[in-house]
């Protein structure tokens, strides 16, 4: 039986799959910690090269606004990814609000015009999933196969960062070659969020996702707040089980 799923229904799995697994999403993004006390804006710039089937290499770029206010509510946009060639901004996929006070979360759809929101039962997340370079980092088990260097600390946008590389490596079997992956953390503890994220598997390219124009101003409080002219994606909200 072949599953069919509605407009309405995919913007539910959409913001389920964004809060729900938090905690466990891909370490190849920016999370944006809901932490109060620790406003600031800044724009995720993003690089990625990917590996096709006849072993040519596509590079693709996007940026993104992201944001925090006092509150500790958050923004995180999704926009599309375009040829490095391309000089037009990147058009908006989506846009995530949440509120970590009242546990509300909303995805907005810029093209449609139309949002959807749920309410997220458990707390909100305080540290990025996946994090190595926090000073509660560098706990994974150790194996044969996977080490973790230290990179000290660094300045990226005026903010201290510490580093952490880890090296994951494949070994050669079945006449394939030795694979190594590679993986950089750089956290910054003042902002709670990681400023800067390298991935590299040479089976499917590179990715490199860096947090630029960082302003420590509280931002514009429309930031965070579903634009007029919106409608509800659906009637009445889900919640999160």
């Amino acid at each position: 039986m072949r599953l069919q799923f509605s407009p309405t229904t995919f913007s539910r799995l959409a913001v389920l799959a964004f809060v729900a697994s938090a905690s466990s999403a891909s370490a190849q993004d920016i999370f944006v910690t809901p932490i109060p006390g620790a406003p600031f804006s800044g724009v995720v710039n993003v690089e990625r090269s990917s590996v096709q089937p006849d072993g040519s290499i596509v590079t693709l770029k996007s940026i993104r606004d992201i944001g925090r206010d006092s509150r500790g509510r958050i923004r995180n946009e999704r926009r599309e990814l375009v040829p490095v060639s391309s000089t037009k901004a990147p058009q908006v996929v989506t846009i995530h609000l949440y509120d970590p006070q009242t546990r509300l979360s909303t995805m907005l759809d810029p093209r449609a015009r139309t949002f959807w929101t749920m309410t997220v039962n458990r707390p909100p997340e305080t540290v990025p999933p996946a994090l190595l370079a926090s000073p509660a980092g560098n706990n994974l088990p150790s194996n044969d196969f996977t080490k973790s260097e230290d990179l000290g600390i660094h300045e990226i946008e005026g903010l201290a960062a510490h580093g952490v590389r880890e090296i994951q490596t494949i070994p050669a079997e079945n006449g394939n070659k030795q694979v190594v992956i590679t993986d950089e953390y750089w956290y910054s503890e003042e902002l709670r969020i990681n400023l800067r994220i390298k991935h590299s598997d040479p089976r499917t390219g590179a990715v490199t996702l860096t947090v630029g124009q960082v302003m420590r101003t509280e931002p514009e409080p429309a930031f965070f707040e579903i634009p007029e002219g919106y409608k509800l994606a659906s009637a009445g909200a889900g919640t999160d089980q």
